[in-house]
């Protein structure tokens, strides 16, 4: 192998096309041997990876069950907030409709 300082350009872009290549295979290979291990667990415990994993998808934290509701729409009992994180919609509409929040109160 060549000491690099004494390599062209030429021969630099191409070692380092070469490098990323083999960077992206390395990745591409230890990831599909790691999804291999998990979706094998999977079926071990007799389920399938995409019921699993189902859902899982946005990498969003989803609402904690144990939320209490705080808030209910007067106008539709079906929406409802707890008072984490933004506020939704129809909480904005209302408070910009001169209501306050303790007339939204459950």
């Amino acid at each position: 192998m060549h000491d690099l300082d004494d390599m062209t350009i030429e021969q630099l872009r191409e070692l380092r096309k070469n490098v990323d290549q083999a960077i992206t295979s390395y990745e591409t290979r230890t990831r599909q041997a790691a999804l291999d291990a998990v979706e094998e667990v999977a079926r071990e415990h007799g389920f399938k990876l995409a019921d699993l994993v189902e859902g899982t998808k946005t990498g969003r934290k989803r609402a904690s069950a144990s939320a209490d509701i705080r808030y209910v729409n007067p106008d539709n009992s079906d929406q409802t907030w707890s008072g984490r994180g933004r506020r939704p919609g129809w909480v904005k509409a209302a408070l910009e409709a001169g209501r306050s929040l303790d007339e939204l109160s459950a």
